[in-house]
C-alpha cells in the first residue's frame, strides 16, 4: 500500500508499487527517477528493467480497500509509488546496483538471505 502523505522532489528514487503496463516493463517494484511532479501524474525516467533510460508518465490510481464489510464505500487515488532509497533484500532481489550497502541491524533470518544481498 503506498504511503498516505508521499512528499518527492525531483531527482528522487522512487519504486513502482503496481504493475502499470508488464509488456511494456513497467511492473511491481521498477524503480524510476522523478523527473517532473504535476498534479495528476509523475513524469518519470525508469532506472532498472527492460524499459531502463524511458520517460513514462506515472498516473494516480483509485485504490479500494480489499475489506468489503465496510458499512460505506472507501476510494482514494494515489501515485502507485514509494521512495527507493533504501529497501529490503527481498525487494533487491533482481535488481542491479552500482554500489549497494547493506545494513545488518539483526542477523539474517533465513538460509541465503544474505546471499541475496549480495
Amino acid at each position: 500500500m503506498p504511503v498516505h502523505c508521499l512528499k518527492l522532489k525531483i531527482g528522487a528514487v522512487v519504486m513502482l508499487l503496481r504493475n502499470l503496463d508488464l509488456k511494456g516493463g513497467l511492473c511491481n517494484e521498477t524503480r524510476l527517477m522523478v523527473r517532473a511532479l504535476h498534479n495528476n501524474y509523475i513524469d518519470g525516467q525508469v532506472l532498472t528493467g527492460v524499459a531502463a533510460g524511458n520517460r513514462i508518465l506515472v498516473p494516480r490510481v483509485q485504490l479500494a480497500p480489499s475489506d468489503s464489510n465496510l458499512p460505506f464505500i472507501l476510494k482514494r487515488r494515489q501515485f502507485p509509488v514509494r521512495l527507493a532509497y533504501s529497501m529490503t533484500i527481498n525487494k533487491s532481489q533482481g535488481q542491479t546496483f552500482d554500489k549497494v550497502g547493506v545494513y545488518l541491524k539483526k542477523p539474517c533470518f533465513s538460509h541465503g538471505q544474505l546471499y541475496v544481498a549480495f
